[in-house]
């Protein structure tokens, strides 16, 4: 099964950005991200309709962030995102009659909503600045 890695994508380009300072185009963060312009253009404009980044065009043009990391949390981004669920597990329904299978279901979608509402609200806790602790500031555009 595939793990869906958006998310630490995300947060990874958004402290880049942060360090390098200057705009970072699509294709560079691309590459940084190894991933395809468009994903990144995409997946930024979301960022952009939340009013975490900036887009300018032009020579000197790329993403920017719009506001300090520390105004900014991890559930912030996972909500930008579209994320609905954190986890992949899914409920069986092929015997929805099938009283052991109610009760399966109903213990185990118990668990993942509880497990689910505890990283939500560790996610409200946690600022992108705390994940930038130690990350030298680069000033300068280059592809990280």
């Amino acid at each position: 099964m595939r793990k869906d890695s958006r998310l630490s994508r995300v947060l990874h380009a958004l402290v880049h950005l942060n360090a390098i300072g200057t705009p970072v185009t699509s294709d560079d963060m691309a590459k940084m991200l190894n991933t395809n312009p468009v994903v990144v253009r995409r997946t930024m404009a979301l960022l952009r309709e939340a009013g975490y980044v900036n887009a300018a065009k032009g020579h000197h043009g790329g993403w920017t962030l719009s506001l300090p990391l520390a105004n900014i949390t991890l559930l912030d981004v996972h909500k930008a995102l579209g994320e609905n669920t954190l986890f992949t597990i899914g409920l069986t329904d092929e015997h929805q009659s099938c009283p052991i299978e109610q009760a399966v279901n109903q213990s185990l979608a118990e668990v993942m909503n509880a497990a689910e509402q505890l990283m939500l609200q560790r996610f409200g806790e946690i600022t992108l600045d705390q994940l930038a602790i130690g990350v030298p500031s680069v000033k300068a555009h280059a592809t990280p």
